[in-house]
C-alpha cells in the first residue's frame, strides 16, 4: 500500500482529500501545519508527499525546494496543490515538484496525477489541466 503525506492548513480540505485516498487504497498521514513536515517524513516515509503551496506563514514553494534539495527527501515525488495559482503558471515556474494541481480540483483528477507519478520514474511532469 503506497503512504502519501498530506499536507494543507485547511481541515475540511485535508479531511476530504484524506478520506478519498484512504478509499483510494492509499495509506495517509494528514498534516495541517507545514512545521513538523521533516519529522512526519521520517516517521511515516511517504511514497508521496501532496503538498498545499499557501499553508499559512510557510510556503509550500520554499518547502518543496527545500525537501529536494536534501539527499534523504529528494526522491520523494511532491505534488503542489493551490487555489492561488493557475496550472499554466507551472509549466515555466519549477520549485522540484513533480506535478501541480489548481484547487478547486475533482478528485479523479486527483487520483489520476497521483497514479502517474507513483507509476513513473524518469518521466516529465504532464501539468494536466483539472
Amino acid at each position: 500500500m503506497k503512504r502519501i503525506l498530506v499536507v494543507d492548513d485547511d481541515i475540511e480540505v485535508l479531511e476530504t482529500i484524506q478520506l478519498i485516498l484512504e478509499i483510494g487504497g492509499f495509506k495517509v498521514s494528514a498534516l495541517n501545519d507545514g512545521e513538523e513536515i521533516f519529522n512526519r517524513i521520517e516517521k511515516f516515509n511517504p511514497d508521496l508527499i501532496l503538498l498545499d503551496i499557501s499553508l499559512g506563514h510557510i510556503d509550500g514553494r520554499v518547502l518543496c525546494e527545500q525537501l529536494k534539495s536534501i539527499e534523504s527527501t529528494s526522491k520523494i515525488p511532491i505534488l503542489l496543490i493551490s487555489g492561488l495559482y493557475d496550472p499554466k503558471d507551472f509549466t515555466t515556474l519549477n520549485y522540484g515538484q513533480d506535478d501541480f494541481l489548481s484547487k478547486p480540483f475533482q478528485m479523479d483528477v486527483l487520483l489520476k496525477k497521483i497514479s502517474k507519478i507513483l507509476s513513473l520514474e524518469e518521466d516529465k511532469p504532464s501539468f494536466l489541466l483539472n
